[in-house]
């Protein structure tokens, strides 16, 4: 590359740096080696973490949460761990906070959340208010990734701080990445912040909204 290239895209990313962009290093997925051993069918998938007894989470679950939505989608909706509300009823979008990502969905990004696709890294509800462990999280992850694997989205949205860190094992300041474009293999990987966070913190639905319109930009 000559000098007046090398000038050219400098004074570009300078433009992008007064424009608001910062620049972060790409994520390589959290990919376990037991993903290729796994299906290559979503519906074979959701029966195998159906009759899934890896961990000790089977043992405190009602039933698994594969997902829901689009199997074809552009965008997918990752949070950590499945709620007492989802494992009681089944049900993705339950209670207060599943009411809000609906209305984001809904009502920001102009979707129906039967469009996107919506999951969690771990897919049994933990014990009590206990978060997995670090074992009990990684039985889970292959399923996670080869979910991504075959829904091939153009964007993952991270919800909050521990769903990043599931699909990422990164565990760096998450107030540094949230908000970012961040490189996922084939797609670009957003966190953002968790919708029940944002009922205890309403003073931030101001940045959840900025967020919200990058994702928009990048499904136009």
């Amino acid at each position: 590359m000559n000098s007046y290239q090398n000038l050219a895209l400098l004074e570009n990313l300078y433009r992008l740096k007064a424009l608001g962009y910062h620049y972060v290093d790409s994520v390589i997925p959290n990919v376990q080696n037991s993903v290729t051993a796994l299906p290559d069918s979503l519906a074979s998938l959701n029966s195998a973490i159906e009759k899934c007894y890896l961990c000790d989470l089977s043992k405190s679950r009602t039933q698994s949460m594969f997902g829901f939505g689009n199997p074809n989608a552009s965008i997918v909706f990752v949070d950590a761990f499945v709620s007492a509300a989802e494992d009681e009823g089944n049900s993705y979008y339950s209670g207060r906070s599943g009411t809000m990502l609906r209305d984001m969905i809904e009502k920001v990004l102009n979707m129906r959340v039967e469009e996107v696709f919506f999951t969690h890294a771990v897919k049994c509800k933990p014990f009590g208010f206990q978060n997995p462990s670090i074992s009990e999280c990684n039985s889970c992850i292959p399923f996670l990734s080869k979910q991504l694997s075959l829904i091939k989205p153009k964007l993952i949205i991270a919800l909050g701080s521990d769903a990043y860190e599931l699909l990422t094992n990164d565990g760096s300041d998450f107030e540094r990445l949230r908000g970012e474009l961040i490189p996922y293999g084939d797609a670009l990987l957003i966190p953002m912040y968790h919708p029940m966070f944002l009922l205890r913190n309403p003073s931030l639905k101001k940045e959840a909204m900025r967020d919200l319109q990058t994702i928009k930009g990048r499904l136009g």
